[in-house]
């Protein structure tokens, strides 16, 4: 499924709508450059799960849990994961494999121990469409 946002709450609604149809053990990998918009579609997400506490990127702190909604959130953002084997420390199976949802930024630097099944979220920029546009790909629904 190929989807067009033209402007910020675009992105926030498209994310708004897969967390609200989001399954439990459900993993989300959400890919795109700096400053696609991987935030505003997880602020989206996190408020289709009923997450009501402000959501940002847990860059610096590796993953977030959000128990406020529906369903256990867990919010990882690996750009600064020097080695696959970090995940260990952090217990990523039990968020993986859990009753929660799990969204992960910047997947591809740990696809190793991804399972199979994934739903994939890619954001691009096409400035030639405009400042504010985005193609999102969503693959494995």
């Amino acid at each position: 499924m190929v989807i067009e946002s033209w402007k910020p709450e675009d992105t926030f609604e498209l994310g708004k709508k897969l967390g609200e149809e989001a399954d439990p053990s459900t993993i989300f990998c959400l890919n795109g450059d700096l400053g696609v918009g991987k935030t505003v579609f997880t602020q989206g997400f996190a408020a289709g799960l009923g997450i009501t506490e402000p959501v940002d990127s847990p860059t610096f702190t590796i993953v977030k849990q959000y128990d406020d909604g529906r369903l256990p959130f867990y919010h990882f953002d690996v750009y600064r994961i020097g080695d696959v084997s970090e995940m260990d420390e952090i217990g990523y199976e039990d968020c993986f494999y859990g009753e929660g949802v799990t969204l992960i930024e910047w997947s591809g630097l740990i696809e190793e121990i991804l399972p199979r099944q994934v739903i994939t979220v890619t954001i691009e920029k096409d400035l030639n469409k405009g400042f504010d546009y985005r193609k999102i790909t969503v693959e494995g629904m």
